[in-house]
């Protein structure tokens, strides 16, 4: 089976998927080839609904076609296959999967760290192993990043492709820092545990979150301070989370502060910068 890459245009909610790791434009004065009327050239593009004007041969008048159903391809034969389903807007899904997949090949001392910006639009994430120490968490390069840096970037920057399997982050992880992979070899039931069952009732379409930094979002869940995990959609147009209430991570509940339930923003980057 040929290995397809899938590359995510920003800002629009859409993905082109090509099976080439080198992207080939699709834009106005693109030629492509379609196999009932030869070559031609794009003349518009709106990659919102996935429909381009093409202008063929000698003809006057350009010809609408869908990107998603009238099978175009560029030039040299490669296929353009697009499809209009929403991307996930932040990476939090797909590292949740990956970190599962290790605790299950042994690797049960890493963890993800998850918190929202103070805007509000985007989380953090932050990877660590050895451990398990929430409130002092090691920083290695290339270990934390948020959904801001997602738009427009792949899910970790180590040479993973923006739709790379959690087999695929796996690899790029242990080729990207196979030292910092090694810090997470043993055991830690009680945590992978605890994972496993929120992965199961959670993902594909939801992740977690351990925190709030702003007054009003955490005056609005005073209630849960302490006892519930906090969940978020990772794609838009999804509904809010409805499920059970799930418990917060082993070891985390005696961090949860009345007035302030984790560090502003300025004081986790000096941690991490400083860790």
């Amino acid at each position: 089976m040929r290995k397809m890459h899938f590359y995510y245009l920003y800002p629009l909610h859409f993905y082109t998927e090509l099976n080439s790791i080198n992207m080939q434009p699709i834009a106005p004065g693109t030629i492509v080839f379609h196999r009932f009327r030869g070559y031609g050239v794009l003349t518009a593009v709106n990659l919102l609904s996935g429909w381009v004007s093409v202008r063929f041969g000698q003809e006057t008048r350009v010809l609408d076609l869908c990107l998603s159903s009238d099978a175009l391809q560029h030039a040299d034969g490669e296929p353009i296959l697009f499809r209009r389903n929403p991307p996930e807007r932040m990476p939090h899904g797909r590292l949740m999967a990956m970190v599962r997949a290790l605790h299950g090949a042994g690797y049960q001392r890493l963890y993800l760290y998850s918190w929202p910006k103070p805007s509000g639009l985007h989380w953090h994430w932050h990877l660590f192993a050895g451990p398990r120490n929430w409130s002092a968490r090691p920083l290695r390069a290339g270990w934390s990043g948020s959904g801001s840096d997602y738009i427009f970037n792949p899910v970790l920057g180590w040479g993973d492709a923006p739709g790379a399997s959690t087999a695929e982050l796996i690899q790029a992880l242990a080729q990207f820092d196979p030292e910092g992979l090694s810090h997470a070899l043993g055991r830690d039931t009680d945590h992978s545990g605890w994972f496993a069952a929120v992965c199961d009732v959670l993902l594909p379409d939801y992740a977690y979150s351990f925190g709030w930094e702003t007054q009003n979002a955490a005056a609005a869940s005073a209630g849960l301070a302490g006892t519930a995990l906090q969940v978020m959609p990772v794609r838009e147009g999804l509904p809010a989370y409805s499920g059970a209430a799930l418990p917060l991570a082993p070891g985390l509940q005696h961090l949860v502060r009345p007035h302030r339930l984790f560090p502003r923003s300025n004081e986790i980057e000096h941690l991490l910068r400083g860790a």
